[in-house]
């Protein structure tokens, strides 16, 4: 070291240089890598979902599923060694908040990728960001057609759509119930839009039309207007598109009104929390699913799945909406996997179009480049004895 104006200066050994430079660039490289939303060690998932507020069972249910999955992929090494972390935080099921969540997960928090976000108008936002971002947004909780057509590289869904699950319901109400005046109670925005326009053509193919429309404010249970719409269609059946609590007060109010038409519901509505909600009063309602029955222990992926959670939070109950968030977490942790150790945002997208009709025991999903909806099973249920039982 020799000193020159003020200024310090080292002269290293050759071999200190390079390590030196080395260590730098390691440096570098694990800096960089971070950025990305991984290390040598870990991968980090971001969620932004409703954790309070009407809808903070679908967020929770979503989250926990996704944390059992990932928990039970850890116990066993990680994904090509490394392990997942999800971090997720509250957007109270409002486009504003979910807009400052993505952006504070990727600007700040650095996540490799986004999953489980729940709800359409949500979504709605959403997905342009991660589209701008190149940022993968896996397993949404919306069948929202906006989010399928047309195919967005960075948006994976794992569900099937609403057009699928109305049409699964209509096609049910119409040949086994003989319905033929169908109402549709709704949520006044994107989502309940998405559900109403699956209706529609539901019924389109059936040379049909809606008996009548009601509307509800989203994050609110003022369902009384929406109520007197429908009951002046005198309808013969009504499906809700709606999450539970505003689900739940809709069908006191219409069977206090006198309303005798049967009630259906697509699986947004977070089918546990309904019938919590609901108690007695959710007997005979029809329920679409996306996912099987988390019950049906006869399936392998069920079995995991009641395996998973009793491992990681004995405590909690098993629902659909867990059930697909457990799902969901398979479905990433094997786009992960398929990646490699070398592992990059857009290799994990040509990861996922790599799935085609791989069966996770019991559930088939297939992706390709021109297809980014993993499932279009829907299965029926009915409430009955406090519990959504599949119809054979």
């Amino acid at each position: 070291m020799r000193s020159e104006s003020g200024i310090v200066c080292f002269r290293l050994a050759p071999a200190l240089t390079l390590l030196f430079g080395v260590g730098l660039a390691l440096t570098a490289e694990a800096a960089a890598t971070f950025e990305n939303g991984i290390n040598g060690s870990e991968i980090l998932i971001g969620q932004c979902a409703a954790m309070a507020g009407p809808a903070a069972g679908l967020g929770m249910g979503m989250n926990l599923g996704l944390k059992v999955a990932f928990e039970e992929a850890n116990a066993k090494g990680g994904v090509q060694g490394r392990t997942i972390r999800l971090l997720a935080a509250d957007d109270g099921y409002e486009p504003e908040k979910c807009v400052d969540c993505t952006e504070k997960m990727i600007e700040e928090n650095h996540v490799f990728a986004l999953a489980g976000y729940v709800g359409t108008p949500t979504a709605k936002v959403a997905a342009p960001i991660s589209q701008e971002m190149k940022v993968p947004l896996v397993g949404l909780f919306t069948g929202a057609s906006l989010l399928r057509d047309p195919v967005q590289r960075y948006i994976i869904n794992i569900r099937a759509s609403y057009d699928d699950e109305t049409e699964a319901l209509v096609k049910h109400l119409t040949k086994v119930s003989g319905a033929k005046k169908i109402a549709v109670f709704y949520q006044n925005d994107s989502f309940g839009l998405a559900g109403l326009s699956g209706v529609e053509k539901a019924l389109a193919r059936r040379k049909l039309g809606i008996a009548a429309k009601g509307t509800f404010e989203r994050n609110t249970v003022s369902v009384q207007s929406g109520l007197t719409a429908v009951m002046e269609g005198a309808p013969d059946a009504v499906i809700i598109v709606a999450p539970y609590k505003p689900t739940a007060a809709f069908v006191r109010a219409a069977r206090e009104a006198g309303l005798k038409a049967p009630f259906s519901t697509i699986s947004f509505v977070g089918t546990e929390n309904l019938i919590a909600d609901l108690g007695r009063d959710a007997t005979g309602l029809l329920i679409s699913q996306v996912v099987p029955s988390p019950s049906d222990v006869s399936l392998a992926l069920v079995r995991d799945y009641q395996a998973a959670i009793a491992k990681t939070a004995p405590d909690a109950a098993k629902s659909y909406v867990s059930f697909e968030g457990y799902v969901t977490g398979r479905a990433l942790i094997t786009a992960l996997d398929r990646a490699g150790r070398d592992l990059t945002r857009e290799k994990l997208i040509d990861a996922f179009h790599s799935i085609s009709q791989v069966d996770f025991g019991g559930m088939t999903l297939s992706f390709s480049s021109t297809n980014h909806q993993g499932s279009s099973a829907v299965y029926l249920t009915a409430v009955k004895d406090g519990v959504a039982q599949p119809l054979r």
